[in-house]
């Protein structure tokens, strides 16, 4: 087991994304400095989606050209007209998505699986043409089940992540898209993609939509898994996956980590902090237990 754990910290990106009122820039870049100065280093900014399909992130140049410095920011692109824009930003570390789920990219890219990972593999050639020692994650959604088209079979994921290490990904990361996997799944599809994937190549990303996501994260790290994608205050869900709820808090991550015995780096007391204005922005009350928790202690 990893005697230390990596967060990917995607609040800025998947936690906003969906959201239907306008969040201005400044605000989001208030959520990232907040972030970096709890320890998170890893962040997912932004995506360079079209504003027409994610309107909330049409800002991402805006953005970009604003980011604090002492982080390693990454952005989404879904396509090569996004790569350009990202790499006319110095963007520097991407991430492209699929899923297991041909249902689920149609809805998703109007692209099948085998027809995403073709257009990846020309986003990947770019890249590594015009930033050679850049760094690629690739996203696995509907790893264990699809909205959709249900169930996910282990293999049909395996196959879908081991496309993606032969494009040459640096990571990849296997998405609970709609939060109804349990420690059970997780270890036949773990032990599934350890036969041909090294752990140092993989990540989590759990979403908590029925209270499952640390018992998940507890099963991953017993196979060496030490990376889990997580969003502070629980914000985000998917805008394409119907009754999918927030991802993984980094509060309640963080907390089961550093307890557990794994370091993070990240001050637990400033994190539960850093969501609060963001929140209170969109009109809600925190929900993740350990952000809680720590709000209640520091009260008088």
């Amino acid at each position: 087991m990893p005697l230390a754990a990596r967060i990917v910290e995607v609040g800025p990106r998947d936690g906003l994304q969906n959201e239907p009122n306008p969040i201005p820039t400044g605000d989001k870049l208030a959520l990232i400095r907040a972030l970096l100065n709890a320890g998170l280093k890893e962040i997912e900014a932004t995506s360079f989606v079209s504003p027409k399909w994610v309107p909330q992130l049409g800002d991402a140049a805006e953005l970009w050209s604003q980011l604090p410095a002492g982080g390693l920011f990454s952005a989404l692109v879904p396509n090569l007209k996004g790569l350009e824009r990202a790499l006319e930003c110095g963007v520097t570390r991407i991430a492209v998505f699929t899923a297991a789920s041909d249902a689920f990219t149609q809805k998703n890219i109007n692209m099948t699986v085998e027809e995403s990972l073709a257009a990846f593999g020309d986003v990947l050639a770019l890249f590594r043409e015009r930033v050679p020692t850049g760094w690629v994650r690739g996203y696995v959604s509907t790893a264990f089940e699809c909205p959709y088209a249900g169930r996910i079979e282990p293999y049909a994921t395996t196959t879908v992540a081991k496309r993606l290490v032969s494009m040459g990904v640096d990571e990849v990361s296997i998405g609970d898209t709609i939060g109804v996997a349990v420690p059970t799944e997780v270890d036949r599809l773990t032990e599934m993609l350890l036969e041909s994937i090294p752990a140092v190549k993989l990540a989590y990303h759990f979403h908590d939509t029925r209270g499952t996501a640390i018992a998940n994260v507890a099963a991953a790290l017993k196979w060496g898994i030490g990376a889990f994608d997580s969003s502070a205050g629980g914000l985000g869900g998917c805008p394409y996956a119907p009754g999918a709820g927030g991802n993984l808090a980094t509060e309640d991550l963080v907390y089961f980590l550093e307890r557990s015995g794994f370091a993070t780096g990240v001050d637990l007391e400033k994190l539960a902090q850093a969501s609060l204005p963001i929140l209170k922005l969109l009109g809600r009350a925190p929900a993740a237990k350990a952000q809680l928790a720590s709000l209640a202690r520091s009260c008088p």
